[in-house]
């Protein structure tokens, strides 16, 4: 069989997922086997991949493909979210670029709009996905607004709200003026931003009077109904029971006393404006202040604003400093920063707006889903974000679950009526009619006397339930898929929708399963580059993904993300990562075909070399799987890859090869052989999760496998007993090894001149002779009398000498040992003055102080090799 000389990923990998598809390898059926699920989070449905994607799909792919190798009934749920606004404001833009608006064509023709853009767009990352290798089971692809999905949705809320734990009321919002809804706390960004303070003239009264209120926000006093002071602020006692003119907008106001006034902030006086300011609508409901709204749904003034009236505010801002000014009614403005909030989605600023919503109440639903994770019946990796959860969870506030937009789950609920309680909840207006009839006594309401709530659900109130939605289990709560897949295993997320989604998922789990949705989260951390930026559009600091997989391949970029992806903290991503992959992936080819490539004679003898290297392989890889599958257990993936990398690069590679192959031209034992292709499938087995497409050529060209022998589905190597004396003792092999050719390079000897090397007993003992004789190219290993003159080597406490010729110059030879010497000793003096000042002991970071102490220990080591070598001459 001719093996291609060049691994060449675009020949191989596509090739190798159709045949996975084809062989339904990633389907997954009940049986009787244990079931392993993850169920991804979906992202939105219009999306493409980004880094931060392929950080998190190829983490799911490897414990998915591990658990599949480890005879777990493996599950991987894909899917996309609707994403309400994102979506939404993709199809009102392209709308709007035809000349459209959304409200001219009403809410069934905008939805197709809407529909026929999700399918257009809708596909592309689960593509992008599968390019990447993700061995999801595609024929269970959910959208969150399928029927099944959208029923689910449906019945919680109905059933939520039966329960007395949704509600509506007209409260305070945070209003996106762009999006045209409310959104959620969580769902604002807050930015510092450079602003101004506007020291306003408010004139008391029946007086000629002005009292100064500080504001950033001039453009809100339209919406003013009082002026509030702290009862202990002395200096304006002789304001109690007063009233006071609103600049320009020329309304009285009352002068209302709160110790909430900060006696420090600008002038103690501070205006109310309860419609657009979350403390000031507190302040309205506890003094009963009117409430005026002066704000459109697009954040320009309505006719409350006077001649201002359908300006933005923004402008209205710099145009009511000008009047204020002319009118005598402004003090000062001064320079001020302050943190201002913004939407997420839209990035423009949010409007404080009060508004009717639904809300959905949170305290009790939380407090399982608060005990069932500080307890680690559910575990966070890493745990230091179980205080970042359990600091929301007990400050949990209602939820805001309604949106003002059409493309989403529309609200289940039937106004009959004008009043905000003129409504009844159900699935459909059929079975809302008698519910409407029940609750009026009018049974002469019809089917066109209802209309249905026009606002939609937050997109999280769908994929909260997610975990039991992708299996049925709202709708029929025991059914055999929910009861078999449910709860999953782990979840895999970034902790920036540790509120958004995995409380919320978490909550719904228990109380509608009544059991926790997943066992373990893993939080991945924010992709960054190099100079520690967030990868972003803007920046242009981001790779194509696709890109990158075009270059370097799927297995490389992989690999590339996971070398430096410690869980929950920050990936520093270079290319260069990518690069280090590929050339990983050519290591393994061309030991494949070194492999490949030897003849093997039946009735050769294996040689006492080889016999060492295969016994101390075969312990090595033990004690590696050890590490390897202890790392999965503390879900630290980046060290699992690490040690597979030296497992594979150093140990087999390097070593390994090094010590079994045969002399050039000359045929191999089948001992030796066979037990290096055994080696070399265990080795691929361990690697398969994160190399997928490469493991899957080499393990088929190592053999004509059949169809239920594909390495997705091999067994993967169990952990057994190792022997560590066999491994130590092949581990000062390599360094008598390293340290003889590093001789030879120093002293300028030919690595082709073989060497006689003498050693005490002991070394002959603790290092394998003949091994070490192979690799080193020692003629003879002596445990005798050493010459008098030679050089010397260590390895630990074990001392070797090679003899010196008579053509090396013995003056010149000591004279530079003592140069080195005396560096040395110079820098062993270094660092001991540090470790003995000891305010830099009590000051530095532990590891630096272990570094310095390391460092110590090297010097030291190294003075006295030097010392032998000259002891030596």
């Amino acid at each position: 069989m001719e093996i291609a000389s060049k691994y060449t990923p675009k020949e191989v990998e596509g090739k190798w997922y159709e045949y996975w598809m084809e062989k339904k390898y990633f389907k997954s059926t009940p049986d009787e086997r244990k079931a392993y699920t993850i169920v991804i989070p979906p992202p939105n449905v219009t999306g493409v991949l980004h880094m931060g994607h392929m950080l998190n799909n190829t983490i799911q792919d490897v414990l998915i493909r591990r658990a599949r190798m480890r005879g777990f009934n493996a599950c991987w749920v894909p899917g996309t979210d609707h994403a309400s606004i994102a979506t939404e404001a993709k199809v009102v833009a392209k709308l709007k670029e035809e000349g459209v608006s959304k409200f001219d064509i009403g809410r069934e023709k905008f939805l197709e709009h809407a529909w026929d853009w999700t399918h257009k767009h809708g596909g592309i990352i689960l593509d992008q996905l599968k390019k990447l290798g993700a061995s999801c089971d595609w024929d269970r692809t959910k959208f969150t607004m399928d029927a099944d999905l959208s029923e689910s949705v449906q019945r919680v809320f109905i059933d939520l709200y039966n329960k007395g734990l949704i509600y509506r009321g007209y409260r305070m919002v945070n209003w996106d003026p762009e999006a045209k809804t409310n959104i959620s706390d969580e769902e604002v960004i807050y930015k510092e931003k450079n602003g101004k303070l506007f020291y306003l003239k408010y004139q008391v009264v029946g007086s000629d009077k002005y009292i100064v209120v500080a504001t950033t926000r001039p453009e809100t006093i339209f919406g003013d109904t009082a002026v509030c002071i702290n009862p202990n602020d002395e200096r304006y006692k002789w304001l109690k029971g007063q009233k006071v003119i609103v600049p320009i907008v020329g309304r009285e106001v009352n002068i209302i006393e709160d110790e909430y006034v900060d006696l420090e902030f600008g002038t103690g006086c501070l205006k109310v404006t309860p419609a657009h300011d979350t403390n000031d609508y507190e302040l309205g409901k506890k003094h009963d202040l009117e409430f005026i709204d002066i704000f459109t749904d697009e954040a320009k003034l309505n006719d409350y604003g006077m001649h201002y009236a359908g300006m933005d505010r923004f402008k209205v801002r710099k145009e009511i400093e000008k009047e204020l000014e002319e009118k005598g009614l402004l003090e000062k403005v001064e320079d001020y920063k302050n943190n201002v909030g913004t939407s997420e989605r839209t990035g423009v600023v949010i409007e404080p707006k009060i508004s009717n919503q639904w809300f959905l109440k949170m305290t009790d639903l939380a407090k399982p889903a608060l005990d069932n994770v500080m307890n680690d019946t559910i575990k966070f990796h890493p745990a230091k974000f179980k205080n970042t959860y359990r600091n929301w969870m007990e400050n949990v506030t209602d939820w805001n679950i309604s949106r003002q937009l059409w493309w989403g789950h529309q609200i289940p609920a039937f106004f009959y009526g004008d009043g905000n309680e003129d409504f009844v909840v159900a699935l459909t207006k059929e079975e809302a009619l008698p519910l409407a009839q029940e609750k009026t006594g009018n049974t002469a309401l019809t089917l066109e006397n209802l209309r249905q709530d026009e606002d939609a659900l937050d997109t999280w109130f769908s994929s909260w339930l997610w975990p039991i939605s992708v299996f049925n289990g709202i709708n029929e709560p025991e059914n055999e898929e929910i009861n078999y897949y449910y709860p999953t295993q782990d979840l895999v997320t970034g902790p920036d929708i540790i509120f958004f989604w995995v409380a919320r998922m978490i909550v719904a789990g228990y109380e509608y399963r009544d059991q926790l949705p997943f066992e373990n989260v893993y939080f991945t951390g924010i992709v960054r580059d190099k100079q520690g930026r967030k990868m972003s559009k803007s920046l242009g600091n981001s790779p194509d993904p696709v890109e990158l997989m075009n270059e370097y391949g799927a297995d490389a970029t992989r690999m590339g993300m996971l070398l430096t992806a410690p869980a929950g903290n920050d990936l520093p991503f270079d290319v260069e990562l990518c690069l280090q992959g590929r050339n990983f992936a050519n290591k393994i080819w061309n030991a494949f075909r070194l492999i490949k490539g030897w003849e093997i004679k039946e009735d050769a003898e294996q040689s006492t070399a080889q016999a060492k290297a295969v016994n101390w392989f075969e312990n090595k890889f033990q004690q590696t799987l050890a590490d390897i599958e202890h790392n999965y257990d503390q879900y630290r993936l980046s060290d699992s890859l690490m040690a597979i990398y030296k497992l594979i690069w150093d140990d087999f590679c390097s070593w390994y090869l090094e010590a079994i192959k045969p002399v050039f031209g000359e045929p191999i034992d089948r001992k030796t052989y066979d037990a290096t292709i055994v080696y070399l499938e265990n080795v691929l087995k361990v690697l398969h999760p994160f190399m997928p497409f490469l493991t899957e050529e080499i393990w088929h060209l190592i053999a004509d496998r059949t169809e239920e022998e594909a390495l997705i589905i091999a067994k993967y190597p169990e952990v057994s007993s190792f022997d560590e004396t066999i491994i130590k003792s092949f581990e000062n092999t390599k360094e008598a090894t390293t340290a003889i050719r590093g001789l030879r390079s120093e002293k300028g000897m030919s690595p082709k001149e073989a060497l006689e090397v003498f050693a005490d007993g002991q070394a002959a003992n603790e290092i394998y002779v003949d091994v070490f004789s192979k690799l080193g190219n020692v003629s003879n290993f002596n445990t005798g009398d050493k010459p008098e003159k030679g050089f010397a080597f260590r390895v630990g406490t074990l001392e070797f000498m090679v003899p010196m010729s008579d053509n090396i110059d013995v003056e010149a030879e000591r004279e530079k040992l003592q140069k080195e010497l005396e560096y040395n000793q110079g820098f062993l003096n270094s660092v001991r003055k540090k470790l003995s000042n000891e305010k830099f002991v009590a000051g530095a970071p532990e590891q630096v102080i272990a570094n310095e102490r390391k460092k110590e220990a090297d010097a030291l080591e190294k003075i006295t090799q030097i010392e032998e070598q000259l002891a030596a001459l």
